[in-house]
Order: structure tokens, then sequence, then C-alpha cells
């Protein structure tokens, strides 16, 4: 049922997602900051189909909470792009208020050249959401965590104007606010930012409680596809995980590629669900495992949040550092591990050996 309230229009909001779990914590955000409110919810659609499928459920959702959604071909091809930033320019520049999913994106960082807007809101986008703020904290350049300590290529180089100039925008000063809405553990706040607790508590209201069954469920990553985790080991390590756990069912996350999803299916024998929402809604919808196996990733932060009151049990393993390329950045394990280390109410286990 909509909620559309009257009063809304003391704020003009733009928010702009590129994933389903920016677009679902956007939605927690109005729930808890901004109730009422009418948002208009840009999402710069990615090529992915999965990515895509999940995007367009979240949109669903959006709608029936009030919010008016506006697709955008962001990638549609050569043109795209200046079509979807000439169409947003006026609203960009009319709006006091700007939601955001990732702040790495460069579309984003484009996008915030052109606004005016005196309140910036990062909402969470999962672990890249720690690292964002700590290289805020510390002025460096916005890199993703798995990319870090290789050297610029010549698209990086030709885009650090615009990234620097993104920066400073998300930079706290007399006329611009900066809050950052998250579930996750920060050990560096930058000066001047706002930070609030992302406790779900909209999900808990919307689905659930979930039936919950007797086995164990695992949930996937894409460590593999980034190039961080060599691909044999995973494999290794998901079938010795689930054998020891007994888990049946396997949560594939929306970038695990096909022909390893396959080969995994052939191997361990579990049953590979491809979700249609973000897990942490699949999971409070139900029905899900007591027990809920995770590799480090966003999950292992926000699913205890929105099990929350379930007897439903979040285990974590850690990544062997055997498993990883030789491509992975520098700080790959020491970033996988403090996932890990900062993960309230899960249980740790130690990385498992292989088969």
């Amino acid at each position: 049922m909509s909620r559309r309230a009257g009063s809304a229009g003391r704020h003009t909001t733009l928010a702009f997602v590129e994933s389903p779990v920016q677009l679902l914590n956007v939605l927690e955000w109005a729930h808890a900051h901004a109730p009422g409110a009418e948002l208009t919810l840009v999402v710069l659609s990615p090529t992915d189909p999965m990515t895509r499928g999940q995007l367009r459920r979240m949109a669903e959702l959006a709608r029936e909470e009030g919010h008016t959604v506006r697709w955008e071909e962001a990638r549609g091809g050569p043109a795209a792009p200046f079509q979807t930033i000439g169409g947003l320019t006026g609203r960009l520049r009319r709006a006091d208020r700007v939601v955001l999913g990732d702040p790495f994106s460069r579309y984003v960082q484009l996008l915030l050249t052109i606004t005016k807007a005196r309140d910036l809101v990062v909402v969470d986008d999962g672990t890249a959401t720690m690292e964002f703020v700590a290289q805020l904290a510390r002025g460096e350049r916005l890199v993703r965590w798995h990319r870090k300590g290789g050297r610029p290529g010549p698209r990086d180089l030709l885009f650090a104007p615009v990234s620097s100039s993104a920066r400073r925008r998300l930079t706290p000063s007399e006329k611009r606010r900066v809050e950052i809405f998250s579930s996750m553990p920060m050990e560096e706040t930058p000066a001047g930012v706002t930070v609030t607790a992302n406790a779900f508590a909209w999900t808990r209201s919307r689905f659930g409680p979930p039936r919950i069954t007797k086995g164990a469920d695992m949930v996937g990553t894409s460590l593999v596809e980034t190039g961080v985790v060599d691909a044999d080991r995973y494999l290794e390590a998901v079938q010795t995980l689930a054998k020891a756990h007994g888990a049946t069912r396997y949560f594939a996350h929306r970038r695990e590629s096909t022909e390893k999803l396959h080969r995994l299916a052939v191997e361990s024998g579990l049953e590979i669900v491809r979700p249609d929402l973000p897990l942490e809604l699949i999971a409070r919808r139900g029905p899900i495992g007591r027990t809920i196996l995770s590799f480090p990733s966003t999950v292992v932060h926000t699913l205890p949040l929105a099990l929350s009151g379930t007897e439903v049990r979040v285990a974590v393993c850690d990544i062997d550092p055997a498993w990883l390329t030789q491509n992975a950045s520098p700080r790959a394990q020491g970033f996988l591990s403090g996932v890990t280390g900062t993960a309230r109410d899960v249980h740790r286990l130690s990385a498992v050996s292989a088969v």
C-alpha cells in the first residue's frame, strides 16, 4: 500500500542507485530518517541480467512505498551516458538533498560535480562503505579495495579530476552536510560527517518472521569474479564447508558466473538458488536454514540485523591466504580479515582445508 504524504515536498530528494542492495538501503534510510517523504529514485541500470532483475523487483517495492522510480538505461550504448546526464542535470541542480549508494562509481562521481545540494547522504553499499569512509577520513583518492595497490590505468588518470572533485564534495563544509547511513563498522570517521546506523527496521517490518528449516544454507560470493580468490580453491572450500555443516542450498551472488555455478552444482550437489531480491529480504521472507554459512562479505554484518529476533545463526568462514590469486590486491587478506573480525553476532569458523 502506498504511503504518500502531502508534507513531503519540503525536500527535493534525488537518490541514485546501481545495485539492489543500494536501493534496499535507500528504502531503509527513508524509513528511518525521512518517513512519509516521496523520493525520486534514479536507477542507473547496469547490463548484468541478474542485477537488472533484482533491481526491477526492488523498484516495485519502492513504488509500493510511494516513491517515484526513474529507470535509466545508463549503459545502453555510447550515447547513453550523455543522454542520462543531460536528462538529469535540471533535477540535480534543483535537488536540495542527494542520496547515493556508490561513491566509487564514476557515474555517481560525475553527477556529483553537477549537484548543488546542501545535503549529501551515502547509504550502505556493504564492504565498499567501510573502505570509502576510511579513504575519506585519510584524504585519499577513492579506489575500491580489491583494486587498491595497482597502478592507475589510462581511464583512471583521465577521470582523476572528476574523482577529486567528487571527493571534495563528499567532504563536509559550511555549505554542505554529509551523512553516512550504514550497518557496517567504521574505525575512522571523517571529520564533520554524521554517521547513522542502519538497523534494517524497514526489512523487519515489511517481511517475516521467516519459517526456519533444520538444515544449513550457504551464501555465495563474487571474490572469484573480482580476481581475489582462485576458482578451484573456492569450489573446494565450498564443498568442504557444505559437507561439514550439512548445507543443501547455495544462494548465489548476483555477480557469480554461470559457468562457476554450474561446476559448483555438479561437484558439490548443492541446489543453486538465484535470488530475485537481496538476501536480507530473501532470508527475512523465508524459509531459511537455521545456520547460514558465509565467507567474508557484507551479509555477515547485515543478516544478523535483518534476522534479529529469530533463531538463525550466521557463521562466517575465514579466507585462507593460500586461496588468493597472484593478481589479488596486497590489501586483500587484511581487508577480508577485518570484514570478518568486526562482524557482530556471528559465529566465526576457521578457514577450511581442501577436500
